[in-house]
């Protein structure tokens, strides 16, 4: 099944001693770029974090958030910075004292200058932490990889849906083509009849003629093509490997034959479908941008 490289995805659980919660979210991208966001005394997690990541994602922009708190107060020790605190208060009476204002220092506003109180953590076992994290994580992308796949089954509704109409357009074409031929001869055949009057029309140099000009505008080798394109890409669409890369270039070979196409194409109600024809392409190139 395909994916969308947009999603996203959350989970919460506790591990370790911690309350865990994780948010993904993505959106297109070439390659896969992993951004985590979590508290300073947690980076040691990263690296781990990005490596889950990197199992589930193959390509887009992701923003992982990770939010922990402690579960038990026990894990937390909180202490008075007492010099700095004497040193805040002396300057807080100097200034009443010199100035002639009144000192309404209480203890909240006390702890509220920088580095008052210390907060300690007790020593974390990283590597239990870090488990911790990632199989929250997992839950996470697992919801993540589910909003991706009902994204990716429409992406995959449309594209086939637009295959179903180029491969309408490569048949008016094939039908239409020859016809092509046969309106030459004849416009050929009243022009040279026009020059020549009673002298007469060599039905082999008109022959001859409509056989070059059909020559040079003949199609089937590109509609043969194009046919095993469209082939090519019902069977990647249909798989569970990333083939968003794949699909690009693909696609590329759809406007090379398209263009092939319009450029051999003599018949202006031809022109017109080959003009159809490449704007499905065109739409099929801008969805599958959003396909992993």
């Amino acid at each position: 099944m395909i994916k969308s490289m947009t999603g996203y995805g959350s989970a919460k659980g506790n591990a370790a001693g911690f309350e865990i919660s994780v948010e993904l979210k993505s959106v297109n991208n070439r390659y896969l770029e992993t951004a985590v966001r979590m508290p300073r005394s947690f980076l040691f997690a990263e690296e781990a974090v990005k490596n889950t990541v990197q199992r589930h994602i193959s390509r887009g922009k992701v923003d992982v958030f990770v939010n922990i708190n402690a579960v038990s107060v026990d894990d937390v020790k909180v202490s008075v910075n007492e010099p700095l605190l004497r040193g805040y208060l002396e300057a807080v009476k100097k200034v009443s004292e010199e100035y002639g204002l009144s000192n309404d220092m209480t203890a909240l506003s006390a702890v509220r200058f920088p580095d008052v109180l210390l907060v300690e953590r007790n020593e974390l076992d990283a590597e239990a932490v870090s488990a911790g994290i990632c199989f929250v994580l997992e839950e996470a992308l697992r919801d993540f990889d589910a909003m991706r796949e009902r994204e990716g089954e429409k992406l995959k509704d449309d594209v086939m849906s637009r295959v179903n109409t180029i491969d309408s357009y490569v048949s008016r074409v094939e039908k239409e083509a020859p016809l092509t031929v046969d309106h030459y001869r004849q416009r050929l055949e009243k022009k040279m009849a026009e020059v020549l009057g009673t002298a007469g029309i060599e039905e082999d140099r008109i022959l001859a003629e409509a056989a070059l000009y059909a020559d040079h505008i003949a199609v089937d080798e590109e509609t043969v093509r194009l046919r095993s394109h469209m082939a090519q890409l019902d069977g990647m669409i249909c798989g569970n490997s990333p083939i968003g890369r794949k699909i690009d270039f693909l696609i590329q070979e759809f406007n090379r034959e398209a263009n092939t196409i319009g450029s051999k194409c003599q018949n202006s109600e031809l022109a017109h479908v080959v003009v159809d024809l490449k704007s499905e392409i065109e739409k099929i190139r801008e969805q599958i941008q959003n396909i992993e």
